[in-house]
């Protein structure tokens, strides 16, 4: 199932940035490098962002109440629109800070800490070693997407996706790896070249990464929140079934509406027969439901209205 590999996914990105998150706190508190300290705090908020993932998918799973009546899938959808927050302001806007702040300083002539400590080495070293970590949480993001992804490009997967686990794990993931390359090319070239200000665009980069991918999070999360119907095939799964049989004229119109990423809510009316009784046309429907139900088991709240189809009727002639 789909949210089997999203929490497979989650977990592993859990684990991968925990231990990143330690490793890049010790060797800014050895460096001082700025982008370090960006790294670990994007770090932190990618692990909390995960936790979050977990926990909205644990309340997902409540059941129902009169309150809830279709229960608590979209919940995954609340928390993960929270993640998009706590990237946007943990991650992009305190990374966009700390490059001002280092910014200041090498402006201001202060002696950079990178560049006069005797552990210039470990900063190289950790983010070597996070890439690889971060690699292969990329790698099982990748490889539960594409039990789910269908055939489709890797954009229409992430604007399409009804379950938020894996697109948010994927672009975390993403933009944890872009942002360590940028991190390495800015501790790379201040040790190089001797120049800090090389630190200061690192981490400016890497803000900037992070609210990039923090506004399309919240995007695509925000437009789950509204709700989303079915796409278009699986409106044509719907519309196939429901005329499948010669008690059902047409579908006069139809209307869908995610209420988790895996619970469907159809509701249609329904073109019957003129001729049938009473017990012919609930008959009818129940058929259509059946069939709907079978076509596309995540439709899981089906409401059908039977009508005459007064497109199809003769308009009687004036007397």
């Amino acid at each position: 199932m789909a949210t089997e590999g999203g929490t497979k996914a989650v977990v592993a990105a859990l684990l991968a940035n925990s231990g990143i998150a330690i490793t890049k706190f010790v060797a800014f508190a050895l460096t001082g490098a700025s982008s370090m300290l960006a790294e670990a705090v994007h770090s932190v908020a990618d692990a909390g962002n995960q936790v979050l993932l977990l926990v909205g998918g644990r309340r997902a799973r409540r059941k129902a109440t009169p309150e809830h009546p279709f229960g608590y899938g979209r919940v995954r959808y609340v928390f993960a629109f929270i993640v998009s927050i706590v990237l946007f302001s943990l991650g992009g806007v305190f990374a966009l800070y700390e490059a001002y702040h280092k910014y200041e300083e090498v402006h201001a002539g202060h002696p950079n800490e990178l560049l006069e400590s005797k552990w210039w080495w470990v900063p190289i070293v950790v983010l070597v070693a996070a890439i690889i970590m971060e690699s292969f949480s990329l790698r099982t993001a990748v490889v539960e997407s594409n039990h789910v992804r269908k055939g489709r490009s890797w954009v229409q997967f992430v604007r399409r996706a009804k379950s938020p686990e894996l697109p948010v794990i994927l672009l975390e993931d993403i933009g944890a790896l872009l942002g360590l390359v940028f991190a390495l090319i800015g501790v790379g070239l201040a040790l190089i070249t001797d120049n800090a200000y090389w630190d200061v665009a690192g981490t400016a980069a890497i803000g900037v990464l992070l609210v990039v991918i923090a506004v399309i999070l919240a995007i695509e999360m925000s437009s789950l929140l509204i709700g989303e119907g079915a796409a278009a095939e699986n409106v044509e799964k719907i519309l196939a079934a429901a005329t499948a049989s010669d008690d059902i004229g047409r579908v006069i119109h139809l209307r869908t509406l995610y209420t988790g990423p895996e619970e469907l809510l159809v509701a249609a009316k329904l073109a019957v027969r003129t001729d049938q009784t009473g017990e012919q046309i609930a008959a009818a429907i129940n058929g259509a439901e059946e069939r709907i139900r079978a076509a596309l088991p995540e439709a899981r709240h089906i409401f059908l209205e039977p009508d005459i189809d007064r497109a199809a009727a003769p308009t009687p002639e004036p007397s």
